[in-house]
């Protein structure tokens, strides 16, 4: 019996419960304690190996690399066969890798020590609040026989979803005949009993302001919707003409100025040409004259004419 058991067993034996129920500690200790002392000693058997298989994975998989590195040096560096024992040495430890992956693997060790280490700090707390009546046994004066079946519900809820989980399967599914396995809240006709409610609230005076009051508000909630969907409209329509009007004299504004411009461009430039075409014009009727009046006229004389002949 570990220190745990120990301790527990002295809290239950002090343990002042009401009249009639002291047969009730003896099932605590049967089913309670015994189901923690299970599980702690599974837990503690898988974390065993858990723990040794993850340790050889581990340093096999840093070790490993390193050899096949050492491996790679010059032959001449290396000592004598060491070929042969990086080999054997590396395909040994390739192998218990493996094994020990597969392993882990096979039995979910891993899934297994973190479910049970689950479950039994579950069931811990689950008694720990209940002997000091503490949590969801914080509303009870007494450990009195509702406190005790609240806590035998509890601790059978864990159990039964720690055999759900541990062996795949669904548990006890055992209905009696006639009920059906949907959820209530699914089956519940919600608009089938408001509608019966109100049919006989209409003629019950007592609930005759509650009705009156419901329509009242949504009669509220309709007119509501209709202010804020006319706001609405309202609003989208002059904000759509608004724009549009803004955009359109923007737009005519911006094509006149822009034909304006262009218009003063034009005639400003057509000017300059004119201009600049009249000066050149002058300039070449002058210099044609200058060109003229500086040309000697000389005449030939006989000497020279019979000369040419």
């Amino acid at each position: 019996m570990n220190n745990y058991s120990t301790r527990i067993n002295n809290i239950i034996d002090n343990l002042k419960m009401t009249d009639g129920m002291d047969e009730s500690k003896e099932i605590i200790k049967a089913r309670f304690v015994d189901e923690v002392n299970y599980y702690e000693k599974k837990r503690d058997k898988t974390k065993k190996y858990y723990n040794v298989f993850r340790f050889i994975v581990t340093t096999g998989s840093i070790l490993l690399p390193a050899l096949l590195s050492i491996g790679q040096m010059d032959p001449n560096k290396l000592p004598k066969n060491f070929d042969q024992i990086s080999y054997w040495s590396t395909w040994s430890i390739s192998l218990m890798v493996t094994i020990s992956n597969g392993f882990l693997q096979l039995f979910s060790l891993d899934k297994n020590f973190f479910s049970y280490s689950l479950v039994v700090e579950q069931l811990k707390t689950e008694g720990w609040q209940y002997f000091g009546l503490s949590g969801k046994y914080e509303e009870y004066d007494n450990h009195n026989r509702e406190a005790y079946k609240d806590f035998c519900k509890a601790v059978e809820n864990i159990k039964r979803k720690q055999v759900e989980q541990e062996f795949q399967g669904k548990g006890n599914n055992t209905k009696k005949k006639g009920i059906s396995n949907k959820s209530p809240l699914l089956e519940f006709d919600f608009d089938g009993q408001m509608k019966s409610f109100m049919e006989k609230s209409k003629n019950n005076d007592m609930f005759k302001p509650l009705v009156d009051t419901v329509n009242t508000v949504s009669n509220l909630n309709d007119l509501k919707d209709n202010i804020t969907d006319n706001l609405t409209e309202t609003i989208t329509d002059n904000f759509k003409s608004n724009l549009t009007d803004n955009l359109k004299d923007t737009v005519d504004q911006t094509i006149s100025e822009t034909t304006t411009g262009l218009k003063n461009n034009l005639s400003t430039s057509i000017s300059d040409v004119e201009n600049n075409l009249s000066t050149s014009i002058s300039d070449v009727e002058n210099n044609l004259k200058k060109l003229d009046n500086s040309k000697p006229i000389i005449p030939l004389d006989d000497t020279d004419r019979d000369s040419n002949q």
